[in-house]
């Protein structure tokens, strides 16, 4: 714009920007940015807003009886002898990558049984409290076991990998442990579209049409390799609304929930679409993956040192001989749960800080202000309207509510013709 305005300038039509510019300037001045982000605000009922807010400070809560009940499973394991029986079950096999792995199993399938109480309150029973879930307990409990059938099939084969790298770099484990688990997140990264989201949902092309068009057309613009739009049977979980641009390189797959489909309009289906490509686009399952892997790097390090400094002190009484024992693990999981609940801040701020940029994104290529102010006000039916700063620094993995309707407003009223 900035060009333009200069060329203007030097061919002698300098009143028409001065008069261009004062219009822009009243049109501006004449939208209040805080009025209309008020005014989404408000579209939340005082019953709707106290229930979100409710639900969203309960999960405040749960990070900390979490991580209390992650240290009672470990004192099962550690204390009362659960881990001395497993290694024992394994010491039967001579190969130690194959100890190694019938402990892992023995110590999954354990630790799910342990956890089953906390996730049966947590995942089915506080969600139909709120009226947020769709799935009969039978529904629930089959999807509960898909996803054990998946921590079981990776989470053993992770484990033997890890082990044999302990066991073969000694001191320098955490190096190389890290590393391993970088490369393990990216290969899962890679198949979750075509080979894991399928297990827990319907995935089918989107019926062709303008929306399908538009979305297609939306993807060409900003060179995302998509070739088709894929839609999912959300509802049959819940009635959130959600899309992602998920995989990458030949994985990547565009796809929408049915809910979205059927409660918003194509204005506001294409908002959202325009946030999720804003994550392709600029590159965030790399920076992502880059962030974790500094963080895991460093969460290993710290780990390292905890372990060492526990079993020099405890691992008579713990039954642990040192880091390449499989029957540390427990003690491994309660130092990284423990690590998990002190780094969640900086975790979380790290990837608001990708979805406040994939936000701005999505309205400079959308140009859909009230459509995106809508859906996040849809959002806001499960997530705190308008949190503290510090509470929104702490908690939230997303911007707040307030702050992405704000947002829109904001760029709407700089934006407006």
């Amino acid at each position: 714009m900035k060009k333009y305005i200069l060329l203007a300038a030097i061919i002698g039509i300098c009143s028409f920007s001065v008069v261009h510019a004062q219009g822009d300037t009243a049109k501006s001045a004449a939208f209040d940015v805080a009025a209309a982000t008020q005014k989404y605000l408000d579209m939340l009922s005082p019953a709707q807003k106290a229930k979100s807010d409710a639900y969203f400070e309960g999960g405040y809560w749960l990070i900390l009886w979490n991580l209390l009940y992650t240290l009672v499973v470990g004192f099962i394991f550690l204390r009362l002898g659960m881990s001395r029986w497993i290694k024992k079950n394994a010491l039967k096999f001579k190969n130690i990558n194959v100890q190694t792995l019938i402990y892992g199993l023995q110590y999954i399938l354990l630790a799910w049984m342990l956890s089953f109480p906390m996730s049966v309150y947590q995942d089915f029973y506080r969600e139909h409290q709120y009226n947020l879930s769709n799935l009969s307990f039978t529904g629930w409990l089959i999807e509960d076991l898909q996803g054990l059938g998946l921590i079981t099939l990776f989470g053993s084969i992770l484990l033997v990998v890890l082990y044999i790298a302990i066991r073969r770099t000694g001191p320098r484990w955490w190096i190389w442990g890290a590393g391993i688990t970088i490369a393990f997140t990216i290969f899962v990264a890679f198949i979750a579209p075509v080979y894991l989201s399928p297990i827990f949902n319907d995935y089918k092309p989107l019926a062709d049409g303008p929306l399908k068009q538009q979305i297609l057309s939306l993807a060409r613009a900003n060179e995302i390799p998509a070739q088709n739009v894929y839609q999912f049977d959300a509802s049959k979980q819940s009635d959130r609304v959600s899309a992602n641009v998920s995989g990458f390189a030949s994985t990547t797959r565009i796809s929408l929930n049915d809910n979205l489909l059927k409660r918003c309009t194509p204005a506001e289906i294409k908002s959202v679409m325009g946030h999720e490509m804003g994550h392709y686009v600029m590159n965030h399952v790399y920076k992502g993956i880059l962030e974790i892997g500094v963080l895991l790097f460093l969460s290993f390090a710290i780990v390292n040192w905890a372990f060492n400094k526990i079993v020099l002190r405890w691992g008579d009484s713990l039954s642990i001989s040192g880091i390449g024992d499989i029957a540390g693990l427990p003690l491994l999981a309660v130092i990284f749960a423990v690590l998990s609940f002190f780094t969640t801040p900086i975790s979380n701020t790290l990837t608001r800080t990708q979805e406040t940029e994939a936000d701005m994104f999505g309205l400079n290529a959308a140009r859909e202000p009230d459509a995106e102010a809508h859906v996040d006000i849809m959002l806001s039916e499960y997530r705190k309207l308008d949190p503290g700063y510090w509470e929104e620094v702490f908690f939230y993995d997303h911007p707040s509510g307030r702050r992405r309707v704000h947002m829109a407003m904001q760029w709407k009223a700089e934006n407006l013709k």
